[in-house]
């Protein structure tokens, strides 16, 4: 990393490749001789077109995308799907959800104002430290889909294998694990994300979308933004989208391409999370809060004994440049988010920090 980078676990927005911001820096002023910055250029113009379309191209290579399946790129976050998907696809009014903490809470919330929710499983009474067991779900064989949150970025837990939902489309907010690992795209029937993450800037979330989900008829009258067979007739174009951000994503598609594409970038992750966790693992000082099957690549939860020494490690942190390693405030404690671009080396410096504070608060 260049000298004026700091090292930055923020759980979104959060740290892009170096090479990226840099190619961005050199087309800022010029993108493909057009004369103008993608900021500037018309969302209309050939040139524009070929990035959206360039972009598409390299994720669909990039996770396998079967060709029955829509790609979109829109606005409004994944919070905007909370409540945009039973708007769209709850057709006959029931929806079973597995809940894993904030976000899957949210998402029933708006779920049910449209169709009638059944939670089938939780880990609330733990305080969601753990994946809920698959074994023995009971379905809803009337249930329009069945809705997961992947990897949970508050409470640091990941789901390891996915349930099987038979003819029921598995719905999963993959927001803050997208493209760190690869993807079987045809056990699930629409896979969203905000790319904050691990692909690009804030501004965009992309939707990937199975035909038969599209064939459905909403029961009610939807505003043209809100459908989502409107932005599959348009191409994600129905009006300006985020122009800026899907042409930085599709540079990071470009780089996860160049670098190996996901198995690699499993690797890496799994070697990145491995040097913390085993630290973790053999302190007696830190307290980690995932139990230890369920424990998230991407998002590292964990505490000191107190609150105040949870203060002091962040106040000491700023002597070596680390960011935003505070948790949650819905959870307090600490928390190092470790997506695609944050280098192995990163994660090495922050072990011998907390060595180092550990020494000195025993």
């Amino acid at each position: 990393m260049k000298e004026n980078r700091i090292y930055n676990f923020s759980a979104g927005p959060a740290m892009l490749p170096e090479e990226v911001l840099e190619q961005v820096a050199a087309e800022m002023l010029d993108k493909d001789k057009s004369g103008m910055s993608v900021m500037e250029m018309s969302h209309r113009s050939k040139v524009y077109q070929n990035i959206i379309d360039t972009a598409e191209a390299d994720l669909r290579k990039l996770i396998g995308i079967p060709d029955n399946y829509k790609v979109l790129f829109l606005q409004g976050g994944a919070t905007l799907g909370f409540g945009m998907i039973p708007m769209n696809f709850a057709t006959t009014g029931k929806v079973d959800i597995i809940n894993t903490g904030v976000w899957t809470k949210k998402a029933i919330n708006d779920a049910k104002l449209f169709a009638e929710v059944n939670v089938i499983a939780s880990s609330e009474k733990e305080g969601f430290k753990h994946i809920p067991s698959l074994k023995g779900l009971k379905f809803d064989k009337d249930a329009d889909y069945v809705y997961i949150c992947d990897n949970n970025t508050i409470y640091g837990s990941k789901y390891k294998e996915y349930p099987d939902t038979g003819d029921i489309p598995l719905v999963a907010d993959m927001s803050s694990c997208f493209l760190s690992e690869p993807i079987d795209v045809k056990k699930f029937g629409l896979i969203y994300a905000g790319a904050q993450k691990n692909v690009g800037p804030a501004g965009v979330t992309i939707y990937i979308i199975r035909d038969d989900l599209l064939a459905r008829v909403p029961k009610h009258p939807l505003p043209a933004y809100l459908d989502f067979r409107i932005h599959v007739s348009e191409g994600s174009m129905y009006n300006t989208p985020p122009t800026f951000a899907i042409y930085v994503c599709g540079l990071v598609f470009k780089w996860l391409l160049k670098t190996g594409g996901l198995e690699a970038r499993k690797a890496l992750n799994e070697a990145k999370a491995k040097v913390l966790y085993d630290y973790l693992d053999h302190s007696k000082f830190y307290i980690p809060y995932v139990d230890k099957e369920y424990r998230s690549l991407m998002n590292v939860t964990f505490r000191c004994a107190t609150e105040e020494l949870d203060n002091a490690f962040l106040e000491g942190a700023k002597k070596y440049r680390f960011t935003n390693l505070k948790g949650h405030r819905s959870t307090g404690g600490l928390r190092a988010s470790l997506y695609n671009a944050m280098p192995i080396e990163g994660v090495k410096a922050l072990v011998a920090y907390m060595k180092e504070f550990e020494d000195a608060h025993k």
